[in-house]
């Protein structure tokens, strides 16, 4: 912010956005009006559009102000220039790569260690990535996004569990989730991969709809991965003008904190609305049912941990 005159100036608007809350049931939605969010909510996404633009995550195609720390083999963390986090960074791969959760798992748990006070979150391809063709991961502030405090409380139903942790079913808090709380690195991934291999893919993609958030525990040194199965990358009403809402939902959205670019979205948005856009986006129970009586089946195949 001292050096990048584009960054200090978003998040001296940041700090004083318009912020309201909604009560979902037993989960609390913080809605922030950020209009600096519109590049990334009204983003072209379709394979035409992408290789048109050049990838703004190549170090070649970035602003010289925009400094990066190396972070162990392949990545680079960077300040977002445009945040929703009053600490917001951005993770993305030394090279160009499409974005994929299978083979980033232990790197989110990594980084959610070797940065504590963060929550790190991925965003699918089709489920609120504004760079799809270039793996990254992103980290926001805790204490912003509300999902993270209300698991301590939320009701889990077991899946599969072990010495070393658990994976579990919540609904809730609104939308469909599965938590997987660990102490090793190996146990989350491999619930995680688990998991993945049992929700569907979409015909023609490479993995399924989903988004994750994940941190790390100082206080009991355990690991919350959370993942949420989407089924939709955009509603419906998705769009600019008389009722339509340009909201293209991710992982903070997910995590309960909705960043809204425009004002009228921001002044309209009610607590039936969001859980109807959650009820669109999200997979329901009964669409989880099978994967969840999947996974308990046969989870024993891959025991113990």
């Amino acid at each position: 912010m001292r050096d990048w005159d584009l960054a200090a100036a978003n998040y001296a608007a940041l700090a004083s956005a318009s912020t309201r809350s909604l009560q979902l049931g037993e989960s609390t939605i913080t809605l922030q009006f950020n209009p600096e969010r519109r590049r990334s909510s009204a983003a072209a996404l379709d394979k035409k559009s992408l290789a048109k633009r050049k990838c703004f995550l190549c170090t070649e195609n970035q602003p010289a102000k925009q400094k990066a720390v190396l972070w162990g083999d392949h990545f680079k963390i960077q300040v977002n220039p445009y945040p929703i986090f009053k600490r917001h960074l951005t993770i993305a791969d030394l090279h160009h790569e499409p974005q994929r959760l299978a083979g980033r798992v232990g790197d989110m748990l990594l980084l959610a260690k070797a940065l504590p006070d963060f929550v790190i979150f991925y965003n699918g391809p089709k489920c609120g990535a504004s760079a799809p063709d270039h793996a990254h991961l992103q980290a926001g502030a805790k204490g912003e996004m509300p999902l993270p405090d209300e698991m301590n409380h939320a009701t889990t139903h077991l899946l599969a569990d072990g010495d070393e942790g658990f994976i579990g079913f919540v609904d809730s808090l609104g939308r469909s989730l599965f938590t997987i709380e660990t102490s090793t690195q190996r146990a989350a991934e491999r619930y995680a991969l688990r998991l993945l291999d049992l929700l569907p893919v979409p015909d023609g993609d490479y993995e399924p709809m989903v988004n994750a958030l994940c941190w790390w525990n100082r206080t009991n040194r355990l690991w919350h991965l959370v993942i949420f199965p989407r089924r939709k990358h955009r509603p419906g009403c998705y769009g600019e003008g008389e009722g339509r809402l340009l909201l293209s939902p991710g992982a903070v959205d997910m995590g309960g904190l909705w960043a809204v670019p425009e004002r009228k979205d921001f002044d309209a948005l009610t607590p039936e609305t969001i859980r109807a856009l959650y009820n669109e986006l999200c997979m329901t129970r009964k669409e989880l049912d099978p994967i969840i009586s999947g996974f308990s089946q046969h989870w024993e195949d891959l025991q113990p941990l």
